[in-house]
């Protein structure tokens, strides 16, 4: 009983101080939210049992591999924001043509990211309900999908948008309650000494290419890229880095307390096994779960679905209008929909956004070439977009690697 009413307050007290005027009104916290909102959505609610169940003991280790590379593909994308916007920005022919490449990418990376983001819908919608099974979580997801095709075919998004706001701070106060609620059943076991310490079940080559096919987990950072209109590159510089920062101090500290709280038997490898565990420590903590997860990935795919209709109309200069970008989207979607789960969904997705990556890679590289004594900072920019051609080659999912 006092754990729920310790829960329930902490995700108040945080929604109040989100609410706050004077963080609410902070041009540098609002342009953290959105890439903040992004990056620990839909990974915070499916990281943790993959996690522990394939890397065990280590798993706070692959955490942090996790956010490093994601960091360091931030980095590019900063880079890029500094040289696009500077007195002086480092453009040619190359570089036009890896940014066109770089747009079409992520274009294609916003239709898989939203087919994620509502299978995780549809399996959380149905998670406490009578109705809980795989049929029936496709047919919810692919119901919202025919609504956001409707709604963005007819009025467009703009009205659904003003939610964002609103449901980043609903699943970040209920994201600080979770982690009240699992640190308290932390020092339980660590208290009683019945803490777990279990050994990886993947080593070699399938955990790295499983790692690779998480990426999307921590992926949304480069959002920040494309808030131009609203905020100027410093800014948006800075807000990256402090949602990618805050982002890795949560992610760390919830894996770091998942690991070694849960026996590995506890749980069944599916995309809403993190309610299951949720319900052991409290009956609260499943219920607010699902509220934040169908707030979260409803406004992210709204927010996707939006961007890749624009961004479609943008780059064929208005010869496919935004409406018709959304239909194709949708057309997309529901093919995965049906024809896989979760899981592959998410390998499908890092891969889509390596890609991105890559390029935003080999745009900063060669900004980096044409700028005198940035040889050495051009390097690493190839290297990093090694690493992605890397995780597009040989990214895997759960399944396939436990095969």
């Amino acid at each position: 009983m006092l754990l729920n009413i310790a829960i329930i307050l902490a995700a108040i007290a945080t929604g109040l101080l989100l609410f706050s005027p004077r963080l609410a009104k902070s041009a540098l916290w609002r342009a953290t939210v959105t890439p903040l909102a992004s990056i620990i959505g839909s990974g915070f609610l499916v990281l943790a049992p993959i996690l522990v169940t394939d890397y065990g003991y280590i798993a706070p280790l692959i955490m942090a591999g996790l956010c490093l590379g994601a960091y360091l593909f931030g980095g590019a994308i900063r880079f890029n924001i500094l040289q696009r916007n500077g007195k002086h920005p480092q453009q040619d022919r190359w570089t036009d043509r890896l940014e066109l490449a770089a747009s079409w990418a992520l274009v294609f990376a916003f239709i898989i990211s939203v087919a994620y983001y509502l299978n995780l819908f549809g399996a959380f919608g149905v998670s406490l309900t009578a109705f809980d099974n795989d049929a029936n979580a496709k047919l919810l997801t692919s119901a919202v999908y025919l609504l956001i095709l409707i709604v963005g075919w007819t009025r467009g998004f703009k009205a659904l948008e003003k939610m964002e706001y609103s449901a980043v701070t609903l699943k970040l106060a209920i994201i600080v309650g979770l982690l009240v609620g699992l640190t308290s059943y932390f020092y339980q076991k660590a208290s009683a000494a019945t803490l777990f310490v279990h050994p990886p079940l993947l080593s070699g080559w399938p955990a790295i290419t499983l790692a690779f096919g998480l990426i999307i987990t921590v992926q949304g950072f480069e959002t920040s890229r494309y808030l131009g209109r609203n905020y100027d590159s410093a800014t948006r510089i800075k807000s990256m880095r402090l949602a990618q920062i805050v982002s890795s101090v949560i992610y760390l500290i919830y894996i770091g307390l998942f690991a070694y709280s849960f026996e590995r038997e506890q749980f069944a490898l599916t995309e809403t096994a993190i309610i299951d565990m949720m319900g052991i420590i409290t009956p609260v903590l499943p219920l607010l779960l699902v509220a934040a997860a169908l707030a979260a990935q409803l406004s992210a795919a709204i927010a996707d679905t939006s961007g890749s209709g624009g961004l479609v109309e943008e780059l064929t200069q208005g010869h496919v209008k935004a409406r018709t970008g959304y239909a194709i989207l949708v057309g997309i979607g529901l093919l995965l929909t049906w024809s896989a789960n979760v899981f592959q969904i998410i390998a499908y997705a890092s891969r889509a956004f390596a890609l991105y990556y890559t390029l935003q890679s080999l745009i900063a590289a060669r900004r980096a070439f044409l700028i005198d004594g940035e040889r050495l900072k051009a390097a690493g920019f190839i290297l990093l977009a090694i690493f992605g051609i890397m995780i597009m080659l040989f990214g895997n999912d759960v399944e396939s690697s436990n095969a």
